[in-house]
């Protein structure tokens, strides 16, 4: 794995190999790296089995990661999310579907979502920011009223709100 000067490392209680093989699943460009698993030594403090899974250095499109299995004292929580920017309503509905089975689902608003691990996502369109950003004020406020009403952000909802149109007119 290519070493980068910043990487997220995801703490896991028992569960480091199993999430990681969940996410490369997921997306493309993506593999499992490096398992590094406890031994004898330091047995007093991490508690853990020798043999049993420490780390696994993965990655997702090309971006390192480290999980590890480091037990039940840390939760996530919604302060840190992943974003993913895609380009297409495919793709949102592609990383959406996938990584919100067995999730959280009263924890999806605006894209957010939490998976089964308890991980936040945002699964965001690229056009988002445009259509947020744009001088009329107007078009923008219509752009995210629309997208506080959703869940998984559909882009074409959103540009026809930014455009004044309804849902059933076009």
């Amino acid at each position: 794995m290519a070493t980068q000067p910043i990487v997220p490392c995801l703490w896991f209680d028992s569960q480091a190999e199993e999430a990681a093989r969940f996410y490369t699943s997921i997306f493309k460009n993506s593999k499992i790296g490096t398992i590094s698993r406890y031994g004898e030594a330091g047995h007093e403090v991490h508690g853990r089995p020798a043999g049993s899974v420490m780390t696994v250095e993965f990655e997702l499109n090309g971006q390192p990661f480290t999980a590890l299995n480091g037990g039940p004292h840390f939760k996530f929580n919604e302060a840190v999310s992943f974003q993913i920017m895609c380009q297409t309503q495919d793709e949102i509905d592609h990383y959406w579907n996938k990584l919100s089975q067995g999730g959280d689902p009263n924890a999806q608003q605006c894209g957010w979502l939490k998976d089964k691990y308890g991980l936040s996502w945002q699964v965001v369109p690229t056009v988002l920011a445009e259509l947020m950003s744009d001088p009329d004020r107007e078009k923008a406020g219509r752009a995210m009223e629309a997208l506080l009403r959703m869940k998984k952000l559909d882009i074409a909802e959103l540009e026809r709100a930014f455009e004044g149109e309804t849902a059933g007119r076009r």
